[in-house]
């Protein structure tokens, strides 16, 4: 099973975790990482080393982050670089986590990112947009 590390600035990472426990439930091999301010990068890295070693990183590890370019992606990224196995996924969101984590079982680390990509694209809509689908529905139906 792939292992996933969530990350991100102030409680971004144990609050999608909370949100995660109670819509999923407990996910093993997980684990969620916040990056306080008062934290330093080299806490957030012995963070990082810490969970890898608890969690285990020979199925495959993904991190998923908050923010591309901020502390907790540039770490992971650093991480990923020259290890095959680990991927970064960044721009996070509790749809992206949620469909990821249920999905893993099948999955190696290459089809984990492309599928959560596609996971957080879907994730990002407005009301406006979900409506016009509706009707568009509707009208197909009807044979308008």
């Amino acid at each position: 099973m792939l292992s996933v590390i969530i990350s991100g600035h102030g409680a971004f990472a144990s609050g999608m975790e909370k949100a995660m426990l109670q819509v999923i439930g407990e996910q093993e091999q997980c684990v969620a990482i916040d990056f306080p301010p008062e934290a330093t990068t080299q806490q957030l890295e012995a963070q990082f080393q810490t969970a890898m070693a608890e969690i285990g990183t020979d199925d495959g590890l993904v991190f998923i982050t908050d923010l591309l370019g901020g502390s907790p992606f540039r770490l992971a990224s650093t991480i990923a670089m020259g290890n095959d196995n680990i991927e970064v996924v960044t721009g996070a969101n509790l749809q992206l986590i949620l469909e990821m984590m249920l999905e893993r079982d099948e999955l190696n680390s290459h089809e984990f990112r492309e599928q959560a990509l596609q996971c957080g694209h879907r994730g990002m809509t407005s009301l406006f947009d979900e409506m016009a689908k509706k009707q568009q529905a509707a009208a197909a139906s009807e044979g308008i």
